[in-house]
């Protein structure tokens, strides 16, 4: 059953994976929108100090607070489609959760109970995810848009939380100072929705599962940005009470 509805996403993941590892790039943007070397250079170091980072492990590739905000190249953007879709724990923990909901509402009820169902509705939520990431991930290099998460440059409860929601249905153009509609973002939610509904048992309405799987972005993708614009300063918090101890240095 597990391999009948893993197939077709797992097809579609190789054409799209082939598809982002192109060498072919869009068309040049104008002279004066191109990021100088030493631009390109001081994201390529942001992403590789993040990389050491707690939080980067769990949130996935985000913009600092003070970092600058510099449009990505190509090979960039590899790099973060990877990071954010295998390397990143946030993600599975989301996909694990989910299943867990599907589970207790019996959904699909073909399926059953058991850690055998659990383990195609965990299958099933995460060929959703790499699915909609990846149709994300080509919309966002086609438009030049952003598909990293930025961090509030505010202060206050409530103004961090109205950006982390905001977030979820705007990003910035390939300016790097425009907001736009995250159109690929929805866009990869509802194809999601309706590629899965070919491979989960009875007769499903691809619109339908289409249109769910877009509500459903609107409600996880703000809750996952509320967690990761606190994220950051909960782990510093937790390092600055839990410093690493020197070497031969008492308990």
């Amino acid at each position: 059953m597990q391999g009948r509805f893993l197939l077709p996403w797992a097809t579609f993941f190789l054409v799209v994976v082939s598809c982002v590892a192109q060498d072919s790039t869009p068309p040049a943007p104008p002279p004066e929108k191109k990021p100088e070397q030493s631009e390109v250079k001081k994201v390529e170091n942001v992403l590789v100090e993040l990389k050491d980072l707690p939080a980067e492990h769990i949130i996935g590739p985000y913009i600092p607070s003070t970092g600058p905000f510099i449009p990505l190249t190509n090979q960039q953007r590899r790099e973060v489609y990877l990071r954010e879709t295998f390397e990143t724990a946030g993600p599975y923990v989301v996909r694990l959760f989910s299943a867990g909901v599907d589970q207790a509402r019996d959904y699909p009820s073909q399926w059953g109970g058991g850690m055998g169902a659990y383990g195609e509705r965990v299958a099933n939520r995460y060929g959703r995810f790499l699915v909609a990431n990846s149709v994300s991930a080509l919309g966002n290099a086609a438009l030049g848009y952003e598909p990293r998460y930025d961090l509030c440059r505010c202060q206050g409860f409530a103004a961090r939380v109205g950006h982390a929601v905001m977030r979820d249905f705007l990003t910035y153009d390939d300016t790097e100072r425009n907001l736009r509609p995250a159109i690929p973002s929805y866009v990869g939610a509802f194809v999601s929705g309706a590629v899965s509904s070919q491979w989960l048992p009875g007769k499903q309405n691809p619109w339908r599962s289409g249109g769910l799987a877009m509500l459903s972005q609107a409600g996880y993708g703000s809750a996952y940005n509320i967690f990761s614009e606190f994220a950051v300063d909960l782990f510093r918090k937790i390092t600055k009470k839990n410093p690493k101890k020197k070497k031969g240095e008492p308990r």
